[in-house]
């Protein structure tokens, strides 16, 4: 037992002469990396007055997203030829909410890049998304009931045609019935004649330059 003791001892005062050894912690050169971005819309067709979201995702080459940087969104309206800023993240994948289209309009998200500014960081290149187009149909609204179908086509709808159809069958067979212009403010009127049966009757405003086709189709019964 006695020699059991002195061991032990020996051991513990060993273990308390030896020196900590220092780590050194790894070192860190700064990366020169391309980026790809991308840009996904919520939707790409719109009714006049909606909104929607662009999400980003900017990938840089070693597999990572960019860490540093921020990304602008960018558009450009229908008839026209020049980008035009909307709005400028807070990050590189920063998410565009509440974007609001007023026409047809093709958008694109540009990534700024960034320039380490220390041994620790890294340096990513700009790069910009594919661009995408959201189509926009004017919006025209109307009664939830009755003959008289009266509502208001918006924007610039003023004195301008709505033609209207009317069949038997909801999905086909439409002829022409009338066309009707709207006031100078985009309002419109017409009283539906009461035939007997069920009748389709389809409204439809043309598209053009800035924006889609759009219409709806009413249902009448008198028996």
């Amino acid at each position: 037992m006695r020699i059991t003791r002195l061991v032990a001892g020996s051991v513990t005062a060993g273990l308390l002469g030896l020196a900590p050894i220092a780590v050194a912690a790894p070192s860190h050169a700064t990366d020169n990396l391309t980026t790809t971005t991308a840009a996904t819309p919520s939707e790409t067709e719109l009714v006049y007055g909606e909104d929607l979201y662009v999400s980003v995702d900017v990938d840089a080459s070693d597999g990572f997203s960019a860490s540093r940087g921020t990304s602008t969104l960018y558009a450009m309206e229908a008839g026209s030829a020049a980008w035009v800023p909307v709005s400028t993240g807070t990050s590189a994948s920063s998410t565009f909410f509440d974007v609001k289209p007023q026409a047809t309009t093709t958008y694109k998200v540009v990534y700024s890049g960034y320039t380490a500014t220390s041994t620790s960081e890294d340096t990513y290149a700009p790069s910009e998304s594919a661009a995408f187009t959201v189509s926009v149909a004017r919006k025209i609204t109307y009664p939830s009931s009755g003959f008289v179908i009266k509502g208001k086509v918006t924007p610039d709808y003023g004195k301008k045609k709505i033609v209207i159809q009317v069949s038997k069958k909801q999905n086909k067979g439409f002829k022409k019935y009338k066309t009707i212009k709207t006031k100078s403010n985009g309002k419109y009127k017409i009283a539906l004649p009461k035939r007997g049966g069920t009748w389709y009757w389809s409204f439809i405003v043309k598209g053009d330059s800035r924006y889609e086709a759009n219409g709806f189709v009413w249902k009448t019964t008198v028996f």
